[in-house]
């Protein structure tokens, strides 16, 4: 019976995230209302968090990706590229002011 409600439970909530308090009700709930141990309701409330974690972790990555979709079509450049771009020209209009006018480069 336990098993079967763990796994209704865990499809249901997916990745959604329990603050400490919110979890920490949820299992003194489940160890009244389903007599489980106190074990039993931890390793639950792990498999929960844990569920909740890995689901924050791929909503992130799945956002930063598609982040970069965005700039590529947009035809953006990245903070890092704009920076080497920048000490490229840097370096260039150096080089520039070193060379005598008229002199080839």
């Amino acid at each position: 019976m336990f098993e079967l409600f763990e796994k209704a439970v865990m499809t249901g909530l997916g990745a959604i995230s329990l603050s400490q308090k919110k979890a920490e009700e949820f299992l003194a709930e489940l160890k009244q209302n389903y007599k489980i141990s106190e074990e039993e309701g931890k390793e639950f409330l792990d498999k929960i968090q844990a569920m909740s974690k890995q689901g924050r972790e791929r909503i992130s990555e799945m956002t930063d990706a598609e982040v970069k979709k965005a700039i590529e079509r947009a035809g953006l450049v990245s903070r890092e590229e704009f920076n080497r771009l920048q000490l490229r020209v840097a370096a260039l209009e150096k080089f520039g002011k070193e060379t005598e006018p008229g002199e080839p480069c």
